[in-house]
């Protein structure tokens, strides 16, 4: 939301925008492990446009791609967590996370485990 309109959040000084913040909406989005409640930011003006989970959007597929990558490269649960909470503002809990991982852990193992 500070790209969007130019000034960080409690900064008045470099304020050259009518626009502010208003707020956050909740939105809950599924994915194939399950639903999540989420909060989206919103501009007076509405032309804040979200770009990880986008206006009217209630399925969400890539973050589970994210999610796999981070695990791979031995990133922990937490740490997962807090990747997605700060750079997408999108709060998972661990047991999503987990779930993630624990149905392609086969899949992983079997790659770790393939001949070279």
């Amino acid at each position: 939301m500070g790209t969007h309109l130019g000034y960080e959040k409690h900064e008045t000084k470099a304020k050259v925008t009518p626009n502010s913040r208003n707020g956050k909406s909740k939105k809950t989005v599924v994915s194939e492990y399950g639903e999540q409640e989420i909060l989206v930011p919103r501009d007076r003006l509405s032309e804040f446009e979200p770009l990880v989970v986008k206006k009217h959007q209630s399925n969400v597929t890539g973050i589970e791609d994210q999610i796999v990558a981070l695990y791979a490269k031995g990133v922990s649960t937490l740490e997962i967590q807090d990747h997605l909470q700060s750079l997408y503002g999108i709060e998972v809990s661990p047991t999503l996370i987990s779930n993630v991982t624990n149905k392609l852990l086969p899949l992983i193992k079997k790659w770790q485990n393939r001949p070279l």
